[in-house]
């Protein structure tokens, strides 16, 4: 969502926002203003707040529930890390996390999903032949598909059967 909800951003800070404005001079009541301004961003020592229900309201309960298990480890980890400190750590655990679940997806999918001779589906990979330099053992390289059903046999010559 965005930071005003579709509202045109209004700037409270007016027109001694800037320090070029302010050194042209202020009249009393912008000083009094900027006074009051200033006072009113310093925050009080229990900010932010934060409110459970408001939080439960703004979040679906499917991100709160694959949330969950690292929610309630770095909730018991907070007093030994910090506030700050335990929210890096989370995020970072949350994001390795996801990563090595998509890798061992991929490597999961190409082990038992191949493409071989006995399923339709799957991706087939393909193995391009060594580069041979002259001069390098086995040049020039000779294939070692010695006919011409070996080109598209997708496996079946090596089958058990």
């Amino acid at each position: 969502m965005a930071q005003t909800a579709g509202v045109k951003p209004m700037a409270i800070a007016g027109r001694v926002a800037l320090e070029r404005e302010r050194c042209i001079g202020m009249t009393d009541a912008e000083r009094a203003w900027r006074k009051q301004w200033l006072k009113d961003q310093i925050l009080s020592p229990n900010e932010p707040v934060y409110v459970e229900e408001y939080w439960k309201q703004r979040t679906n309960p499917i991100r709160r529930l694959y949330r969950f298990p690292l929610d309630t480890l770095f909730k018991a980890l907070t007093p030994m890390l910090g506030a700050s400190r335990a929210a890096d750590y989370r995020y970072i655990v949350g994001k390795l996390g996801l990563i090595s679940f998509g890798i061992l997806s991929v490597h999961y999918y190409f082990k038992y999903n191949g493409n071989d001779w006995t399923k339709k589906g799957g991706w087939r990979v393909l193995k391009s032949k060594p580069m041979v330099l002259p001069g390098q053992p086995g040049f020039p390289y000779a294939s070692d598909r010695k006919e011409g059903a070996d080109y598209a046999s997708r496996g079946f010559k090596s089958a058990a059967i």
